[in-house]
């Protein structure tokens, strides 16, 4: 996938660069106060498109956070959009303080995408997993283990972007998306997978083992 190594995530360049030209904008109109603020708010979005370096776990076997974020839910859902079966789904909320970029948590290869311009309710509640817009990826590792990965946009800026394509095969801890700015990725686990979080735990995308096939 594009842009897996440099320290911002491309879909920032325009807002970073929007912030900057106006925060000069108003230095050199001597706008002191706005300047302040409105640099402080540049930097925010500095910090919400970083892209940072993750050392992925090689082991064979294990299950990778998509997400930098929250445990908020882990329950028994059906799954609806491709395996029409329950599951055990992990959700993970990001704050806009989190990093936003999604990674993948297996290797595997993308079967198919689902995309439904849904509602835009606050991302760490249930409710959010069905209404709000999503774009969904349906994942098999080459022991034809089926994986169900979400993302899910929240109330604020509601932006969903995705590289991945049907057919595309992805890397463990790979970039394959991020969500603008304030979301949630919801992943459904295969039934012999064995969870390693809990509810309330912090993760990271890329790095934190979230459950393991045995």
């Amino acid at each position: 996938m594009q842009n897996q190594g440099f320290i911002i995530a491309r879909e920032g360049f325009r807002w970073i660069g929007i912030g900057l030209f106006l925060t000069l904008l108003l230095i050199i109109f001597k706008a002191t106060l706005a300047a302040i603020f409105l640099g402080i708010l540049t930097l925010f979005i500095i910090s919400f498109f970083r892209n940072p370096k993750r050392t992925t776990p090689v082991q064979k076997g294990l299950i990778i956070s998509p997400a930098d974020g929250k445990i908020c839910l882990i329950t028994e859902a059906y799954e609806k959009k491709f395996l029409k079966e329950q599951r055990c789904r992990v959700s993970i909320f990001m704050s806009p303080l989190n990093c936003h970029i999604n990674r993948a948590p297996i290797s595997a290869k993308v079967l198919d995408i689902y995309y439904h311009p849904g509602k835009f309710h606050i991302a760490s509640v249930d409710k959010a997993s069905d209404l709000n817009e999503q774009n969904a990826l349906l994942l098999e590792d080459d022991q034809k283990n089926k994986f169900v990965v979400v993302q899910i946009a929240g109330w604020l800026c509601r932006r969903i972007v995705s590289d991945a394509k049907a057919g595309h095969t992805l890397t463990r801890g790979e970039r394959f998306g991020l969500i603008q700015f304030g979301s949630r990725v919801d992943i459904y686990l295969p039934p012999q997978a064995s969870l390693q979080v809990q509810v309330g735990q912090s993760v990271r995308a890329g790095e934190t083992v979230i459950g393991t096939l045995e």
